[in-house]
């Protein structure tokens, strides 16, 4: 779609490369195509198509809602638009867990009709299996440990996983199993920075935080978290980079008045 199709593109090699040499890796989600390829452009690592799509592209409370064909339908949105970047798709809420064979067919489905290139899975050993079924048909897997936001009915709460000892424990070794059936790489999300910095160091693929500290191998947010197009959403680990929801409440009411006032379209505006 874009110009330079000599784009050297990001890999799971290129991310284990990125680690051995201490480089940090970016990571921000997205939806859709226009997002998408400036996300791309930008020059971002990894895009991640998120099942938060289920919380900020369609208003449900939870990640939850969203089906394996909503997935795909975002995924190859995003796909058409990236050169460069690393694309991983969500499996979604009950396309995995429990039944290995789904599992692999959920994650054929992403890739064979969205193009993405690997799929990302929430869990630890209880998982492991669907995971070596996936990693078996040559296609990617990154892992997803602390707070998953798909057991959300199982916690109650969206608060720090991992605080005590044994929970950190469990962690650690669900981070050294997903590494061990072959995962490239693992999300650490809403866990004590401490902890993720020690896993970091005891696993050899990359470890992404979110709301984990600074001492992991990169990092990863929702993109309209980032840009403050939601105003409703700000944990402690979120760094707003932009208000859109300002800006874009500004231009909206701009023109609503411009066209009211009969201001818009102006001579030089039509044929």
């Amino acid at each position: 779609m874009s110009v330079h199709k000599n784009v050297k593109k990001v890999t799971t090699h290129t991310l284990q490369e990125m680690k051995n040499a201490g480089v940090k890796i970016s990571m921000l989600t997205g939806y859709d195509f226009s997002i998408a390829r400036i996300i791309d452009e930008a020059g971002m690592d990894i895009i991640l198509v998120g099942d938060s799509a289920s919380n900020v592209m369609a208003g449900h409370e939870t990640t939850l809602p969203i089906t394996l064909d909503q997935m795909i339908y975002h995924a190859s949105s995003v796909v058409r638009a990236v050169d460069r970047a690393l694309v991983v798709v969500d499996l979604p809420f009950g396309s995995y867990q429990g039944n290995s064979k789904e599992a692999l067919s959920s994650a054929i489905r992403i890739m064979k009709e969205s193009g993405g290139h690997a799929v990302k899975m929430e869990g630890g050993q209880e998982i492991l299996e669907s995971i070596k079924r996936i990693l078996t048909a040559g296609i990617p897997v990154m892992g997803h440990l602390g707070l998953t936001p798909q057991s959300i009915y199982k916690f109650g709460t969206y608060v720090v996983r991992a605080k005590e000892e044994e929970e950190a424990n469990r962690l650690i070794e669900d981070a050294k199993a997903l590494e061990a059936a072959g995962c490239f790489a693992i999300v650490l999300e809403k866990i004590p920075a401490k902890l993720a910095a020690k896993v970091a160091q005891m696993v050899t693929i990359p470890i992404i935080g979110i709301g984990a500290g600074n001492g992991v191998d990169g990092q990863v947010l929702v993109v309209h978290d980032m840009l403050g197009i939601n105003n409703e959403f700000s944990p402690r680990f979120l760094r707003k980079y932009n208000n859109l929801h300002e800006q874009m409440m500004r231009s909206f009411q701009e023109y609503i008045r411009d066209v009211k006032a009969g201001d818009f379209p102006n001579e030089s505006e039509q044929y």
